[in-house]
């Protein structure tokens, strides 16, 4: 029977572009995702010789070890880039004699191993993000490639272009094993990346990366970890389907400066089936073996490379044009917003009498006139995105955040070379919530849960104190504040509520951080992020701890994720307050329920302006207040503002990240 057209060309794909003695070529890959020391390219390499060897020693012997993004120093390193960048060939002769020392030391062969390494690269007296494909163990090290990061991430978490060029190649390149390419991070997210090295005939991408983790609300795919990895994995899946090829990914894992990596590294196969994947937050090597015959079964089945180097020639012409700018009749500028004003400012020059106008139907002509189709208008309400999108919701995958605070403070704790807490446990569900999640990540014996009561202050305070402090086993202790208070207040009889109030807040601040140095530990904050975006705390007070772990949570989030940790109904169910003032309350103080704010707040740091609010059916009110705490209280989420008189002010130009 005559092949149908569609599976005619799949074999004719087949002839051109398969070599059936490729069928049976395989590679073992090693994936490993690693938590670097900040700053300490000595202590990672020598780390990075011992995993080379132990993997190139086990009963697996993978050809290629895959290691993530700025493996070798961390990624946020800022101005300190310039501390731990070397020469690609400093870094083959470095990996080299980690490996030799650590074989020598395990006294375990020493065998050829390819090894992809992220790096902070120093070439030709310009520093990159960079990563090398190395080959050691084989004579003198061989660095085959140097591969330097495209588009550099200057956005939200990002201001990588500050201290690091853009590279200006994406290509393949030769490994005995066959032809790969390598690609870091913000690489991949562009599609063409990832055809320009298809079209070079790369067989495995490996893509390096040091992706934070964001996104914490539940999901209904069946991926784990955070909303970051599943678009992660989409856009590595995309680009083997796609193309044909194996894309392997390699993740950081741990925690820097808050900014917490989640690792769950992945390989995908050229049918874009998922090959392993990594665990969360821990430390890893998947090994994986490829069968490099697959890539021609899959083109054969779905041949869009060849369609695409078909097309190419022509796609080419439509390149140049969209580059020059050739688009007919595209304006220099936008027409304005208001629609009042759009009559008067328009794209382009009125209709000619010889074009074809356009009459507006009238409600006569519009009767009947669509009688088989149905209308059905997008619904929004004020606590849901509407079909036309909106910010992620607030609603949260509790264990996930659960797994990912606890890791945050185990690492941002040993990154300060600190192994105890000390916690002000007021009473109320933000302190509960960070004892829970401190003693889950520390040990209960290494967290101290301090009260710190005034003689004003609420009895049920001090009770509900105790209940987190019992159920948790924690090592506790009681300062009374009055006196310290008191004292300094009998000198200042005419301050009001206010001023009293922040008194308080500071005098507990000292006994936080004296009892941290008592103990060699750190206080850790418990400030939530409405409390944070409203201002609602004492300058220099409630937001002094160095390490906290629910400022990034908005209180209604808070509830949910101490519901989750089991913290006693009583304490989460009581109106929230400062108990600064008998009676107070936070939603008295606000005007406004936390449940309301929190929605607002969302939308508003989403990017969205106080009239998008209104129209999709918020009450303008509420978006009021909400948006004037907001706008009022920036200068208390800022460091004290310093005159710059140099080229190194510190903060500004002089940049090192905390954990550095």
């Amino acid at each position: 029977m005559a092949p149908t057209p569609a599976s005619g060309r799949a074999l004719l794909s087949d002839r051109r572009h398969v070599n059936f003695r490729d069928m049976t070529r395989t590679i073992t890959l090693a994936v490993a995702q690693l938590h670097p020391r900040k700053g300490d390219y000595s202590w990672n390499l020598a780390r990075v010789g011992e995993l080379v060897a132990k993997l190139a020693g086990s009963d697996a012997r993978p050809q290629v070890i895959h290691l993530p993004e700025t493996v070798m120093s961390g990624y946020f390193v800022e101005g300190g880039v310039r501390d731990v960048a070397v020469t690609a060939g400093t870094l083959a002769a470095d990996l080299d004699g980690a490996y030799r020392s650590a074989c020598a030391v395990a006294q375990g062969p020493l065998r050829t191993v390819d090894v992809v390494a992220g790096f902070y690269e120093r070439w030709r007296g310009t520093l990159y993000n960079a990563a090398a494909y190395v080959r050691l163990g084989d004579g003198a090290p061989q660095v085959l490639h140097v591969h330097r990061k495209a588009f550099l991430p200057t956005y939200g978490l990002f201001d990588e272009e500050r201290f690091v060029e853009r590279g200006h190649e994406v290509r393949a390149f030769d490994t005995p094993w066959g032809r790969a390419a390598i690609l870091i991070c913000e690489d991949a997210w562009h599609s063409l990346s990832g055809t320009i090295v298809a079209l070079d005939d790369a067989e495995v991408i490996f893509v390096s990366s040091a992706a934070p983790a964001r996104g914490i609300h539940p999901r209904d795919d069946d991926m784990p970890g955070p909303a970051s990895v599943a678009r992660w994995e989409r856009l590595v899946r995309d680009i083997a389907e796609e193309h044909g090829v194996f894309v392997s990914l390699s993740n950081l894992v741990g925690s820097e400066g808050g900014k917490v990596f989640a690792g769950c590294s992945a390989v995908f196969g050229p049918h874009g089936d998922l090959r392993s994947r990594g665990p969360e937050w821990e430390e890893a090597a998947l090994i994986t073996t490829l069968d490099l015959g697959d890539i021609g079964r899959a083109r054969a089945d779905t041949p869009l490379l060849a369609d695409l180097r078909t097309a190419l020639p022509h796609l080419s012409r439509s390149l140049d044009a969209a580059e020059r700018g050739a688009r007919a009749g595209r304006p220099a500028f936008d027409a304005a917003e208001s629609p009042a004003a759009q009559g008067d400012v328009r794209h382009g020059a009125s209709p000619s009498s010889g074009e074809r106008s356009v009459r507006p139907i009238g409600a006569a002509d519009s009767k009947d006139r669509f009688p088989l189709v149905r209308i059905v208008a997008a619904t929004s309400t004020p606590d849901s995105p509407d079909a036309s999108g909106g910010p992620p919701p607030l609603a949260i995958n509790a264990p996930l955040v659960e797994a990912w605070l606890t890791r945050f403070i185990s690492d941002e704790m040993a990154h300060r070379g600190f192994e105890r807490a000390v916690v002000g446990i007021s009473g109320g569900v933000d302190s509960a919530v960070t004892a829970f999640l401190a003693a889950k990540a520390l040990g209960p014996d290494r967290v101290l849960g301090l009260r710190l009561p005034y003689r004003t202050s609420s009895p049920e305070s001090l009770e509900h104190a105790q209940l987190v402090i019992d159920a948790l086993g924690l090592t506790t202790r009681t300062l009374d504040i009055s006196a310290a208070v008191d004292g300094y207040l009998a000198l200042e009889p005419e301050a009001d509520a206010t001023r009293r109030g922040n008194v308080m807040a500071r005098v507990r601040m000292i006994a936080l951080f004296d009892q941290s140095a008592r103990l060699r530990g750190v206080p850790l904050g418990t400030g939530n992020k409405t409390e944070r975006l409203f201002g609602y705390f004492t300058w220099h007070a409630d937001d002094s701890p160095p390490i906290n772990p629910v400022g990034d949570l908005f209180k209604t989030q808070v509830w949910a994720l101490a519901h989750h940790l089991g913290v006693p109904d009583v304490i989460i169910s009581k109106p929230a307050s400062a108990d600064l003032i008998r009676g107070q309350t936070d939603e008295g103080d606000f005007g406004i329920s936390y449940a309301r704010a929190d929605i607002i707040l969302q939308w508003l740091i989403s990017g969205y302006h106080a009239a998008d609010l209104v129209d999709r059916g918020f009450d303008a009110d509420e978006v009021a207040l909400v948006r004037r705490r907001l706008e009022g209280t920036h200068w208390k989420r800022k460091l004290p503002t310093v005159a710059i008189l140099s080229q190194t002010a510190i903060g500004e130009s002089y940049l090192r990240p905390v954990d550095y």
